[in-house]
């Protein structure tokens, strides 16, 4: 049975470091959470961010708008949570609905409270390697493979998704500690061929259990970003857990992996925007 990566445990290790450090200093971070709409997963999502925040000692501030809201009505509230000083970051919850443009709503945001890692400016400051935010899923996921001591020098890490949220910012975070990177997507040819290859293999296509164990190296660090629900209500990933979990070295688990990591990489950012590091 392979090393399991427990999210959940490396997360509250995260948490408790990031809450004693609120304690001993004389700042009060505060996050903006910004819900559009109903969905059900953004909600659920939101509510879990709003518990983490309250566990460390981040203030958050809560904004539930209709789902008919305008794109200027919610560019408004993204300008007035810029100049709030007590927000310190500001994380708008996607997908949004249709009749607003995403791209424009995060370029809105103030790049030094963008918590989220998704503004322009700072996704050009993570490709030339400056100090910025960095989105937070791939941030959980380079912490979490420290924490275990997995060694990324010089390693094949083989990415399944190109989103702007995980595998493109995960390619570069991985190339910053010196892996070698492949990145596959939909259009790959020969893509089992490929993936077999990786050392650390990083599932993030969004299709459950579309990775098998013959589409993995034997001793891989297998990484698990996917969430889906099975029609019998079970949730999986996006690799076929019981499949692999013999062959591979280290595997995250689905849940209790990624997901809390996504997490404490976001109340990272926070602290971080509110001045502690």
């Amino acid at each position: 049975m392979a090393l399991l990566l427990d999210g959940k445990k490396i997360s509250q290790e995260i948490k408790n470091e990031l809450k004693k450090e609120i304690k001993e200093s004389k700042l009060s971070p505060g996050l903006a959470v910004v819900l559009v709409g109903e969905n059900p997963a953004s909600v659920i999502y939101t509510k879990h961010k709003k518990k983490a925040c309250a566990e460390v000692g981040i203030k958050s501030f809560s904004y539930e708008l209709p789902h008919e809201t305008t794109q200027y009505e919610l560019e408004e509230l993204i300008e007035k949570l810029n100049l709030d000083k007590k927000i310190h970051g500001i994380l708008v919850q996607l997908p949004l609905p249709e009749q607003i443009n995403a791209q424009k709503i995060i370029a809105s945001i103030d790049p030094k409270k963008d918590v989220d890692g998704f503004h322009p400016l700072n996704v050009g400051k993570l490709m030339l390697g400056l100090p910025g935010f960095r989105s937070a899923t791939p941030l959980g996921i380079i912490e979490l493979i420290k924490r275990y001591n997995l060694d990324l020098v010089g390693q094949h890490a083989v990415i399944v998704g190109r989103s702007n949220i995980v595998g493109k910012p995960l390619a570069q975070l991985l190339l910053q500690e010196h892996a070698t990177v492949t990145i596959c997507h939909s259009k790959t040819k020969n893509l089992p061929e490929i993936t077999a290859q990786a050392d650390i293999l990083v599932a993030a296509l969004g299709r459950p259990q579309f990775i098998k164990k013959d589409m993995v190296k034997k001793g891989a660090v297998v990484i698990d970003v996917g969430m889906n629900r099975l029609d019998n209500g079970k949730l999986v990933g996006d690799v076929d857990f019981d499949e692999v979990k013999n062959i591979v070295e280290a595997i995250t688990p689905v849940p209790g992996g990624v997901g809390p990591m996504t997490i404490a990489a976001l109340l990272m950012n926070t602290v971080k925007a509110a001045g502690f590091k």
